[in-house]
């Protein structure tokens, strides 16, 4: 896990692996939290891993109950 540093969209690109177009997006829809300080969008490490596990147990519940 991740500790709670700040992130920019470069860094959740990484963490994620996905394109930082794709980060952008998903920002910019609501699906991962964060906050535009000084003209650039800035995410809590923190809340992506427990979005993650959010997201993954859901997965899973569903996976169970097929």
């Amino acid at each position: 896990m991740m500790s709670s540093n700040i992130l920019g969209i470069k860094e959740v690109s990484a963490y994620l692996h996905i394109k930082e177009q794709t980060v952008y997006r998903l920002v910019q829809q609501g699906k991962i939290p964060a906050l535009k300080i000084g003209g650039q969008w800035k995410v809590k490490g923190e809340h992506l891993d427990r979005m993650f596990d959010e997201i993954l147990n859901e997965k899973l519940q569903e996976l169970k109950a097929q």
